[in-house]
């Protein structure tokens, strides 16, 4: 039964609000959920692991993760896709699905509970296709509020896959490109193209997996710190940090003389902008100015 046909047997209608474009061809689901394991699905393995999975539509990629890994959790916000979900993931006994918001969701306890499996805590990790308009506030919490993550494995916007695996130096580098480098490293794995969806969106997407540092590269305080640099750096994107990192406060740098000769100290001249910075320059920054 095709999830097509249960979305027309529900009558079910898409939501503008929560920005749903469906996958239509099954290879892209298999090549993510390919993406995410180190071997080859057709060897028969299962990788010991919990995937949460946010936004599952009618199911079409949580299929292919669950024959992946150990459990699935799948958390959709749109309660009309609840008994579609049903009916499609019929056949596995590894999935459980949620009507959740995942920006409302407490992580840690609800994760705490799915991952038990035969008196064991399973690693867990994360694979979703996010909408446009929520993916930087639905990574930023993944990251933030569990730092558990083997990896976390996401398909967005083309132009948005090229800010999360943006270098220095480049028009696409920002705030969300630093931010990420605190936790792990990005990479895109491959291009979707838009005829690959319903309703076609405008723009084509990609694939980008962040494998987070394990164990982790820097402590919560050095975390915590640089966040506040990164956020006043890209504040006003076109101003020098010596402008923009006088907005911080509790700092021992607090006058533009005293920032400009740190400035010159650090990076060699004065003028130096944010996105000129790679995380670790920022994790240097912050360690200099708190």
């Amino acid at each position: 039964m095709s999830d097509n046909y249960l979305l027309e047997k529900h009558g079910f209608k898409m939501q503008k609000k929560y920005g749903q474009n469906f996958l239509t061809d099954v290879r892209i689901p298999s090549r993510i959920a390919d993406g995410c394991t180190d071997f080859d699905v057709s060897e028969g393995k299962t990788a010991k692991s919990l995937i949460l999975e946010i936004g599952p539509g009618a199911g079409i990629l949580t299929k292919e993760l669950a024959k992946r890994f150990t459990k699935v959790l799948a958390v959709e916000i749109d309660e009309e896709l609840i008994p579609i979900l049903a009916e499609s993931l019929a056949d596995f006994d590894n999935i459980t699905v949620i009507n959740q918001d995942v920006m409302k969701v407490e992580l840690e306890p609800l994760l705490s509970q799915y991952r038990q499996f035969n008196g064991e805590l399973l690693p867990v990790s994360v694979c979703a296709n996010l909408p446009y308009y929520i993916t930087t506030p639905v990574l930023m919490k993944l990251l933030e509020q569990y730092g558990q993550f083997s990896f976390i494995t996401v398909m967005v916007q083309k132009e948005v896959a090229r800010r999360l695996c943006a270098k220095p130096s480049t028009e696409e580098y920002g705030a969300i490109t630093a931010a990420i480098g605190l936790y792990g490293k990005a990479a895109k794995l491959f291009d979707v193209s838009a005829g690959n969806f319903n309703p076609k969106p405008k723009v084509d997407s990609s694939v980008v997996k962040i494998s987070l540092y394990s164990p982790e590269k820097y402590t919560k305080q050095q975390i915590e710190k640089t966040s506040k640099v990164i956020k006043a750096a890209f504040s006003m994107r076109r101003k020098t940090l010596v402008n923009t990192l006088m907005s911080l406060g509790g700092t021992k740098y607090n006058t533009k003389e005293s920032l400009t000769e740190l400035m010159t100290e650090m990076f060699g001249k004065a003028t130096v902008r944010g996105e000129e910075l790679s995380t670790e320059q920022f994790v240097e920054l912050a360690e200099r100015l708190f």
